[in-house]
This record gives C-alpha cells, structure tokens and sequence, in this order.
C-alpha cells in the first residue's frame, strides 16, 4: 500500500514539476534556516555540559558599588582562593585562575632539539593555576601525575597541542623535565594532558602551578595581598561539596571578604558583594563578562529560533495555498479514485505521503546546501561549528521529526480538502462552479495574510536596526573620526622610545599631526578614576572617565574647547581639562563657570584650567560621561593623516613610514593599527550582524510569501474562470478584469500591514531602548516599507492576473 502511494506521489512529482519545485525550494528555505540555527543553538548550549557535578560548579564573582555607581566583574581579589581554602569548609575544590597581564599573552621560549633556543610570541591560554583545576575538568593524562604534577613551584603542564608544538618529534615522556621560559620565568614541565577539545569557557592550554607566583615579582603584579582591588585576570572557580548549598557557600565568602575589607560594606553608595555564578550561566550571562571570553547571547537565540519557526511557517503556508490551487487538476482522479472505492481516510495518506516525499526532497537539498550557508555566514558563526550528519545522531533525529512535523503541518489541511471533493460533482466538471467564495476560500486568505504579516514585520525591523546603526556609526561623535590612526606601543616602552618614534611620525610627509597619549577619545573600554571636588560643603566623587596625552592629542582630535585653554605640555599631571558633563556633575550650570576650581587626584590638587564640549566616550547606546583630560604623555600613538589620493598610494606610503618608524625602535614586534572611525564601527559589529542575517531573513519571507501569494492567485483565477469569460463577453475590458481581481488580493496586503505595523513599531521601541542616543520611529518609514511590500505583491499577482484576463473568453466558457 505504501509503495502505491510514493508510487503515484512520484507520478504526480514528476507531473507538476513547476508546482513541486517551487514547493521543495519553499519548504528547503524553512528546513535549511532551522537546521542551521539548530546547529547553532545546540553548539551554543552545549558549552560546559562535560564536567563531572556541573550542577555544583560555581565562578565567583563581584558587585560593587562606588559613589552610587554599580560595577560588575568576573574578577575578585587575588587573596580570596587561599583564605577559602584555609578558613571555609564545605568546598571542595578551590581553583583560582590567573592570566598573564596586560594583553594576556607570553612570550615563550623553548630549547630546541638541536640547541638553539626557539621563541613563540604572544602565546595566548596561559594560566596559574592548581592540582585542584584538574580534579574540577576531566583531563587524560599522557604523562605526569595529576596529584603532584602542580603542587611545586615553577612547574608546568602542557596541552598535548602545546607539547607537540613546542617539542616537535619529541615524546611525552622525554618532554618531563624540559624547561620553558614564560617572559622571565623559567619552569620545568612536570606533566602532559589530553585536550579538552569540548566547548567550554576553560580554554587554557598551559598550566603553571600557582606556588610560583609567590616566588616571583608576580606576587606584587597580581596584589596576592590586595583585599579593597581585584585585576581582570584574576577568576576564581569552587566546587561545592555534596549537601553544601550555594546562599551558604556564598554568604561564608562574603563574610571572609568583610574580614578582611573593612570597607567592602561601607555605606549603601559604597559596597563590595561576592556571588556564585552556577558554571551553565557563564557562557550566557554578559553582566559578569571576562577577559577575552566568548559569549552567547540567550536573547539573540531565542530570535534566531523565532526566526527559523517564521521561515517554517511559511514554507508550510506556501505549499498548502500551491497544493490547493492544484485542485482543479487533481479533481477528476480524486473523483475517479473515489467512484472507484477509495475512502476519504486513504486519500487522506495518499496526499500526505505525496507531501513528506516533498518535505524529504527539500530536507536533502537542506543538507545538501547547509555547508555552503555555514561558509557564505561563517563570520556570525561560533568557532569550529561544522555540519558532521553521521557524526551527529542527534542531528539526524533532529531532521526525521522536523521532516515529519513539517509534512503533517504542511500536508494536513490540502489532503483533507482534496480528499473532501463530490465525486459525482468533480465528473460532471461542477467541482469549482460557485465556489469563488467557498468556505474554504477564507482559510487560503487568512494564511496569505499571515505570511505578509511576517514578511511586513521583517521589512519594518530590518529597515529600524540598519537606520539604527547607520545613525550610530555617521551621528555626531563630538570629536573628528575621519583620516586617524592610532597603535599601543609595547608595555615596556620607555619615554625615550616615545620621543624617537614621535619624531620619526612627524617628520612624514603625509602627517598631518601626531600625540602620545592614553585610550582614543571614544573606546570600548571604560577607563574610570577617582577625583573629588569640594564645594565646600561635602566632596563629590561623581564617577569619572580618564583621559591623557600631550597637548596636539586635542589637535588631532579636533575636540572643541567652549572655555579656557588646553593643557600645557608637562612630564606630569600638572593641570587638567573637563568635559560640560563633568562641570555639570560638579554643580555648574554653567560649565564655564568651572575654570580654575581645584581637583584632587591621587593627593594631588589640579587646576581645571579648559572646559571641552561634551564627546561621546562610549557607544551610542551609554550616556556621555563625566570626563577628565590631563597633560602627560602616553604609549598610544595617535595620527591625524593629511589628505588621501584617489588611488589610495599616499596612505599606503605614510602608513609604511609609520611603521617603518615603529620597526626601528622594536624589530621583534608586531605593527597593528586602527583606523579610528573603524574602531567605531565595531561598537555595533553584533548589531551589523544582526541586521545582515535580518536581511537575508527578510528576502526569504518575502519570496516565499510571494510564492504563496502566487498560489493563491493560481487558485483564485481557476476558481473564476467563468465569471472572467462572462464579464468579457458582457464588455468588461482587460484593465476591468485586472482591477476586479487585484482589489481582493490589495486588501489582504493592506490588512497584513495593518497587522505588522503596530507590531513592528512595538519591537522597534523596545529594541531602540538599549540606545542613550536613537533615531527618529518617524511614520514615513512604515508607510515606504508598506508601500514597498504593496509593489512586490502587485508585481506577483500581476502576470498571472494578466494572463487571466486576457484569454479567450470563448475558450473559457466552452471549458466550462
């Protein structure tokens, strides 16, 4: 029976190939959308699911308060994991996790098989850590022993990825005992562990044992003795024992903290508080985010899969109104079939079937085409995701149910009406006759206006995140982002480095000027500091952004100064500027009336000596904030280049001299620099992304709701054949047949839009509430995109209708 079934769905396949190709590429869109953000949803949420008692893995980390500003960070004083482990019962392991400083990198050096000392820079997933941290993540152990191997001092144990390559065609037991120097350490290494090579958020690939950094000048570097101040490197990881809770485990750290921090509860605009941040939230929680972690955003998912259920839905949407407007092509074998005995529930299977061997045609081509779309969206995709069907059996599961759902949703409602059909109405060619606006006409409209409902909504939003971020990256930033380049100079650069490079830079013809100074004026990174104010009757400590650099830093920024003067150059922080915000947090109306006010910073009293106008520091989405600008200078090196030539050569040249200049004072390092209006650019990259898969999303919904639109058209003018014969012969001309039939369809238009507009205009405002500074949700804008989907669908209807209208109305009536 079931052979007879794909036997004839064959048949039929192969009979309406324009109907069935069209059906099979609707239903791939949907399948290939949903395959590849199930993959991504299932890589996402698989991030730390391997560890032993997950469920009892927490990361510490830390809210704090200054003066009413709210701070968090995944990094907690240095001294907590070993007061803990002394004073704290309860837990079981206690792993501190602590990077290397400043761009959380090493420079290793290896004695080579032949002698000769081999050097790897900046090698990233450098770690101190203990014995502990392999009793928390389940390591196999090549070489060395996972009790002892970290319990001395100036040891180290490898990834098998870093031994290979470190000790190319060495084996792991003769790597026991060789030395590696990390910067200025030098450590024996004591053991070899397999990879991970799971997703996690513990990526490191070397592990020095934590003694060391008490043996070493790490120990001041990582303020091991600091209780009231922490470093982004510095995490913290327990492991709660059986019975234990987290609120008790929490409240124990947070009474070792105020032991020893007499200030972490000071007053309620002043505090410090230790959390338990359970390990499956790590990767999702960006409130806590560390130092070069990547995270997944839960809300960013949930659309995804919104999005991959909408491209389903109207994949199924789109073969119901195609297959119902096969019907009348369908009706005599339907009518046949049933003179002949076939009961409505067999018919029912046969189109269902007909329906899964489309859904499998399109699930095929899915699969086929999914490694292609993980290529051409590669750069929004998590690292390493990779489309592996029999290595992945739950992939496979995953395919057969959305292909059986897909085919009973999409196949359900045609077979009921197909198999619904009079026989004897069907032979005597009376199927249709009347049947314009049956009582299933509704449900074919109802699904259309559904489809542009989703496919409006997609066209508004994408239109309000590209105008979103286009008004972001051209708005007003308060200083010039045009023609600047900025690069760090390694951290151990001294002033007379500064001075030899700065001279080099400027000497080049196509510099326009050049600073040494701090971070750009707007940056991804916040850079607070303390300074107080006395008015004379309290200290204001309004929290405060930090900038430096010498006097052109203005100049090359072009930021305006409303009153004053700049900074005069000096080797120290003599004097300060202050942006109107900061004047205004002060208590000035007018910010002017700021000049010459004393602060103090770091015991020093500066004079306020210019007052800038307000720049934005961050992204559009935070306010601008209070700013202090202080003459000294810096390892960042900014330029202002003059004016570029069509061809581009005059940037290439000046930017080869600049690092020719670089080259000169550090041979052994790398140039990179950005461009600064790149720079932010990239404050938005998540939101460009978002927008680039928004677009692709919307040209989907839009054609396949053309598709349908299409099919519904198809059926309709099947449908009123005789009705468009009669109204010919009675004198009704082309453009009368083409207005009668587009009015209906013009309507369903406008109703979807009415629909999806206020929809749209409510996700509109409550994404636009992340930014400080927004665009306009001006009417016009919903008006266009309605008008832009009005077109579409007109230019669908329009051939088909066309076509229509025009046949011979002789033909027609004589058919019928």
């Amino acid at each position: 029976m079931f052979k007879n079934y794909f036997t004839v769905a064959l048949r039929n396949f192969g009979r309406n190939k324009t109907f069935s190709v069209i059906n099979v590429l609707g239903l791939s869109i949907g399948i290939s959308a949903a395959l590849v953000i199930f993959l991504i949803v299932r890589y996402e949420y698989s991030y730390d699911r391997f560890e032993k008692d997950g469920d009892r893995i927490y990361r510490v980390v830390l809210d704090a308060k200054f003066n009413g500003s709210e701070g968090h960070s995944s990094a907690v004083p240095a001294p907590l994991s070993g007061a803990i482990q002394r004073e704290i019962t309860g837990i079981d392991e206690t792993v501190p996790v602590m990077t290397f400083q400043g761009d959380a990198t090493a420079n290793v050096v290896v004695t080579g098989n032949s002698g000769q000392d081999v050097v790897f820079k900046k090698q990233a997933d450098v770690i101190f850590t203990n014995e502990q941290y392999f009793q928390l993540l389940p390591f196999n152990w090549i070489a060395g022993s996972r009790q002892s191997s970290l319990k001395e001092p100036f040891t180290v144990v490898l990834g098998a990825s870093r031994a290979q390559l470190y000790f190319p065609d060495v084996t792991p037991a003769d790597i026991i005992g060789r030395r590696i120097t990390y910067n200025d350490i030098t450590v024996t290494v004591s053991g070899i562990v397999e990879d991970l090579n799971q997703h996690t958020s513990f990526n490191a690939g070397e592990f020095i044992s934590f003694p060391t950094i008490a043996k070493t000048n790490l120990q001041n570097q990582f303020m091991m003795d600091i209780w009231n101040d922490w470093m982004a490197y510095s995490k913290l990881f327990l492991k709660i024992a059986k019975g234990n809770n987290s609120e008790k485990a929490e409240a124990g750290i947070n009474n070792l903290l105020r032991k020893y921090n007499k200030d972490a509860n000071k007053d309620s605009a002043n505090m410090m508080a230790l959390r338990l941040q359970p390990l499956s939230d790590v990767h999702f929680n960006s409130t806590y985010a560390g130092f070069g972690e990547r995270l997944a955003n839960r809300t960013t998912l949930y659309g995804l899969l919104a999005i991959a259920v909408f491209l389903l839905l109207l994949g199924c949407i789109n073969f119901i109104n195609l297959t119902t407007a096969q019907a009348s092509r369908r009706a005599k074998e339907i009518g046949i079939r049933k003179t002949m005995g076939s009961s409505k529930r067999s018919l029912v299977f046969q189109f269902l079937s007909e329906t899964f061997l489309t859904t499998m045609a399109a699930t095929i081509l899915s699969i086929a085409i999914t490694p292609f779309l993980l290529k051409v969206f590669e750069n929004f995709m998590p690292p390493g995701l990779r489309l592996e069907l029999f290595n992945q059996p739950t992939l496979i599961a995953f395919l057969l149910l959305l292909a059986i759902t897909v085919s009973f949703l999409s196949g359900l409602y045609p077979a009921f009406v197909l198999s619904g059909f009079n026989p004897v109405l069907v032979l005597k060619n009376q199927a249709f006759a009347g049947s314009g606006q049956s009582r299933n006409v509704w449900v074919r409209k109802t699904l259309t206006i559904s489809q542009f409902v989703i496919a409006q909504f997609f066209v508004i939003a994408t239109v309000m995140i590209s105008r979103q971020i286009n008004y972001s990256i051209n708005m007003d930033m308060g200083f010039n982002k045009e023609a600047v380049i900025y690069f760090d100079l390694p951290r151990d650069t001294v002033k007379n480095h500064v001075k030899q490079i700065m001279n080099d830079v400027r000497a080049l013809p196509g510099v326009s000027l050049a600073s040494a100074g701090f971070l750009a004026p707007a940056d991804n990174g916040a850079a607070f500091t303390n300074i107080s104010y006395n008015n004379g009757k309290e200290e204001l400590r309004p929290n405060v952004q930090i900038r430096w650099g010498d006097p052109d830093f203005i100049n090359v920024y072009q930021i305006k100064i409303l009153a004053g003067r700049n900074i005069l150059p000096s080797d120290t922080t003599k004097e300060v500027m202050i942006n109107e915000s900061y004047a205004h947090a002060l208590g000035f109306v007018n910010a002017a009336e700021a000049l010459n006010k004393q602060l103090t910073w770091n015991n020093k009293t500066l004079p306020v000596v210019g007052i800038m106008k307000d720049f934005h520091d961050l992204s559009a989405k935070s306010l601008i904030n209070p700013m202090v600008f202080s003459g000294r200078d810096g390892s960042t090196i900014h330029i202002k280049l003059k004016a570029n030539n069509t061809n581009g050569i005059k940037w290439q040249n000046t930017l080869a001299g600049v690092e020719h200049a670089f080259k000169q004072v550090y041979p052994g390092e790398d140039f990179n620099y950005k461009f600064m209006d790149d720079t932010i650019a990239r404050f938005y990259e998540t939101e460009q992304h978002t927008a680039s898969l928004l677009k692709w999303a919307t040209g989907l919904t839009v054609l396949i709701s053309c598709l349908g639109m299409l099919g519904l058209v198809i059926y309709t003018t099947n449908a009123r054949t005789k009705e468009i014969g009669v109204r010919k012969v009675l004198g009704a001309s082309v453009p009368d047949i083409v207005t009668i039939l587009s009015t209906d369809f013009v309507r369903l238009v406008l109703i979807a839009f009415a629909i999806a507009a206020p929809a749209a205009w409510w996700a509109s405002y409550k994404w636009l509430q992340d930014y400080a500074y927004k665009t306009e949700m001006s009417w016009w804008i919903f008006t266009i995109c309605g008008l832009f989907m009005l077109l579409v669908a007109l230019g669908t209807l329009s051939i088909q209708i066309m076509k229509a209208a025009m046949t011979n109305p002789v033909k027609s009536l004589r058919t019928e």
